[in-house]
Formats: structure tokens, sequence, C-alpha cells
């Protein structure tokens, strides 16, 4: 198998060493020139994933057609706001019959598009398109570390070839038809996990971290449901799995950016010190507006949009989500 993958960060990375592992020929293209001529020269990303050793069967490239030369599997791993000028770019080069694959977990803010949409709209109808989502950290994926995740697409046939082809001892890989549930759990639970790390940092504790993982959950489905998402697709591994991943998990950079909020750190300030990008605090906009859109209330994400534009502060927002009206559960989903 040959497999090009798009973006040279810490999730296109672990992706590319992985499917070496099971036996691709890879080819992982990065925007930067001198980034990947150091990852050439250093065989390893110096930059995001400075400790994993890139195989030999491994090529950075800067360069496209080359990227993307005999591909069978195209996989989209840059974040969500440089999704369409990539692709668009790519498109002259993507061979007939390739597998797109959509590693990205993320809405267009002007399009409020998911990512196989924007997928679509830049390379071309008729494309088998598939979506890869789940609860995945790079570095553990990068290091062989025991992982689950579920492979989304219209086309059974293609589903079936992704799940065969990128299974691995530790890489297991479950089906679904439905891409929307997928892709709405696997964008909004970054805007959950940004209000878990203001829950963390300011002390809240354990009974109010639960209840917003819960509640962030049934957010979630709100939205998904009314988008024509399943919603037994939000309670499996894109959905509740990649939540609590991302709600508690140490290595997740939107939680990271909830808790630098909760010390009371503009998010300018926040963002000026990351290297990764935090799909949350583009999301939450493009997921209110989605919402107002289809007529869905989206509590948690209105308030971390006022936390993220400083117009409350996290201990205000946390209150006023608090003192809503109480209501029943379960809820009823269109």
């Amino acid at each position: 198998m040959t497999s090009a993958v798009l973006g040279a960060g810490s999730w296109g990375t672990a992706l590319a060493v992985h499917l070496s592992s099971n036996g691709h020929r890879v080819r992982i293209w990065g925007r930067d020139p001198s980034m990947v001529c150091e990852m050439r020269a250093r065989r390893a990303n110096p930059t995001y994933l400075p400790d994993v050793i890139l195989p030999e069967s491994v090529t950075p490239t800067a360069a496209l057609d080359e990227a993307l030369d005999g591909a069978e599997f195209v996989i989209a791993a840059v974040p969500s706001h440089g999704t369409r000028d990539v692709m668009r770019a790519a498109a002259p080069f993507v061979p007939p019959g390739a597998i797109l694959v959509s590693a990205t977990k993320g809405l267009e803010v002007d399009t409020l598009r998911r990512m196989s949409e924007v997928i679509a709209d830049t390379v071309g109808g008729g494309r088998s398109i598939a979506v890869l989502s789940g609860p995945s950290f790079a570095l553990e994926v990068a290091n062989r570390l025991p992982t689950a995740l579920l492979v989304a697409s219209a086309d059974a046939a293609a589903a079936g070839l992704v799940q065969q082809s990128f299974r691995g001892r530790s890489f297991r890989l479950y089906v679904t038809d439905d891409v929307v549930g997928v892709e709405i759990g696997g964008a909004m639970k970054n805007i959950i996990a940004i209000a878990a790390g203001v829950v963390e940092s300011t002390g809240l504790g354990q009974n109010a971290l639960a209840a917003l993982i819960t509640r962030g959950l049934a957010e979630i489905s709100r939205l998904a449901c009314a988008l024509g998402g399943q919603r037994d697709t939000l309670s499996g591994l894109s959905g509740l799995g990649d939540l609590v991943l991302t709600c508690t998990g140490s290595l997740s950079r939107n939680r990271h950016v909830g808790i630098e909020l909760g010390k009371g750190r503009s998010l300018a300030d926040v963002l000026a010190g990351m290297r990764m990008v935090a799909e949350g605090v583009r999301t939450t906009g493009a997921a209110l507006a989605l919402g107002a859109r289809n007529g869905i209330e989206l509590p948690i994400a209105a308030q971390m949009q006022d936390v993220l534009a400083g117009r409350k502060t996290p201990q205000g927002a946390v209150e006023e989500l608090m003192l809503r009206p109480q209501r029943a559960e379960p809820e009823r989903t269109r």
C-alpha cells in the first residue's frame, strides 16, 4: 500500500508512523520546506514529536505532487482552517480511485461545513471519502499504545478498505455510515474540553466535571441529531469516548486552553505560547452559528464563546450555567 499524509503536525506524523508499521509506503507532506528537510535529516519531527523515530518507509516531502504520486489512501491531517486550501492545491494530483480520509476534527468557520464536505467541495464529487475519528492522542498512537477509532463513510466498501488497511496490533477500527454524527462529535468535544479545563483550574471539583461531561454530551447529541446524525453514535467512540479523553487527558490541547483561561490568562496570551492548534477555539463560534441555523440551543458553547472573547470570566460563565432553568432528562431529539 502507498499512503499520502497531508499535514506534518503531531497527528499526521503519528498516522504516518502507524501506517508504516502496517507495511505502507508513506509520504508525509508538510507546508514548511525547512521543517521537512529537518525531518529527513533527523528522521523525526523536531517540532511536534521529537522523540518518535520515523521509519525508513516514511518519506517527508514539501511537494504535493511527490506526496500524492500513486497514493491509494490520501489522509488529510491539517488544521480545519487550512483544509480547504491544502485540498484544493492537492486536487490535481490525487490519483483516480484513491480513498480520501479526513483525520481533522473541526468545522469550517466561514461555511460551517464539516471536513468531509470541504474535501468533497475541493477534490470533486464521486470520490470515496471516509472520516477517521475517536479518542486518540497522537503521542500514544506513535508509541503504539492501544487505540480504538471509528471509520465513517457513506461508501461501505471504502470504509471496509480503511478498516482493513489501517488496523494494527495496537490500532483497532470500527465502522459506521453515520458521517454526520462522527464529525459533529469530533468537532464539538473540543469545546466541552475547554470548559473542562476551566472547571479543573478553578477548583470546582469532580462533581462539576462529571456534570459538564454529561451535559456536554447532551449538547453534542442535540446538534448532531438535528443535522441528521444518529444518537447512538454519540454514545460510542467518536462521541463519549473522544469527549472523556479530551476533557480529562493531560495531552489535550483544548483542555490546556481552558486550564490557562481559568487561571486568568487572556486567550491571545495562551495561544501565543502553543505550537499546536486547539481546534475548539475556532469551532466554538462555528458550532453556535450552526446551532442557530438549526434552532438548537448550545448553552455550554455559548458560555465558552463569551469566555474566549473576554466578555465573561470563567467563574461567571460556570455560575450562569448552574443558574439556568432546570429541565428533564433524557432530552427528546429530532
